[in-house]
């Protein structure tokens, strides 16, 4: 949260500060609207804090996230998010500047969205046996709804792909991570802040189709992790980087295996059965389940209910 602090405010930041730390770790996002409440989200639920955040806070939120410059920003406006020292990524809202019927810049900007990247180490082994097999990583899926941990778990794998295990059963294999969001990697000025093994390649701020050719033909990684999948063009590179022999660890939004696959997007893939793996994962008061499922959606685990 240190990182996080020192970019709020004075007034902002005293109100965070005051908060249980327990519940800090617990914190998700943090959403600062001008003359409302502070809203935070803990595990799902929101809560509103006795601050009324001003046009003056929003101001010096601005100057502190941009480092003062906001003309250097130009790109990351354009997206409508702004990530930050630690991978926390700041979503931006307000008055939309268009040019020739595209998005040019926000400006007069009421709301911010703080989303706080977490890291778990670890989280992703106990599915690691599900996902690999005789030297080669499965294509896999992980579905789930939104802030159900698909990022997180994710981000994990690909730690665990590009290092290896500590028993050397599983060698380190070279992964490219195309990271439209800035979400996975959570860069800044190219550098991911997040722990990741030594066999890793990022493509910061990067749309997926045109990121994974690129990494393709620049990187050659044997493993390529990208964030929501879901449009036509991500399908197109998808079935290109199979083709390539390259291995596929994704994330697309969902609450069901099924709803999934009936996608006219996804129909390519699921024609050609090109995933092997799916991970779909569920939160239900503050209970997260992940089912393994092959690639026929038929389950391999058993749901298991995790903290």
């Amino acid at each position: 949260m240190e990182s996080i602090v020192a970019c709020l405010p004075r007034n902002i930041a005293e109100q965070i500060t005051r908060i249980p730390q327990q519940v800090q770790k617990e914190m998700e996002e943090i959403r600062i609207r001008v003359d409302r409440p502070i809203e935070i989200c803990v595990n799902g639920t929101a809560s509103f804090l006795p601050y009324y955040s001003t046009a003056e806070d929003a101001l010096h939120l601005l100057d502190k996230i941009s480092h003062f410059s906001m003309y250097t920003l130009e790109e990351e406006l354009k997206r409508g998010y702004i990530t930050i020292e630690g991978g926390h990524r700041v979503g931006l809202a307000g008055k939309v500047i268009l040019e020739g019927g595209k998005v040019k810049a926000i400006r007069d900007i009421s709301s911010f969205n703080i989303r706080i990247a977490r890291e778990t180490i670890g989280i992703a082994n106990p599915w690691i046996p599900y996902l690999y097999n005789q030297e080669k990583w499965y294509h896999t899926m992980i579905i789930g709804a939104p802030q159900s941990g698909k990022t997180t778990l994710l981000r994990d794998i690909a730690r665990y792909i590009s290092s290896g295990s500590n028993n050397n059963t599983i060698r380190p294999y070279k992964v490219g991570i195309v990271d439209e969001r800035s979400e996975i990697a959570g860069c800044m000025n190219g550098i991911p802040q997040l722990q990741f093994g030594p066999r890793v390649d990022v493509l910061d701020a990067c749309p997926k189709a045109e990121g994974m050719m690129m990494m393709i033909r620049s990187m050659s990684p044997e493993v390529l992790i990208v964030d929501e999948i879901g449009r036509n063009e991500d399908t197109e590179a998808i079935l290109e980087a199979v083709n390539a022999g390259i291995q596929l660890m994704m994330t697309t939004h969902g609450y069901s295996f099924e709803e999934v696959i009936n996608r006219p997007s996804m129909a390519p893939i699921m024609k050609q059965q090109i995933i092997q793996r799916y991970l779909v994962l569920s939160k239900k008061e503050n209970k997260r389940t992940v089912t393994v499922l092959n690639g026929k959606g038929q389950p391999v685990l058993k749901k298991v209910s995790v903290t």
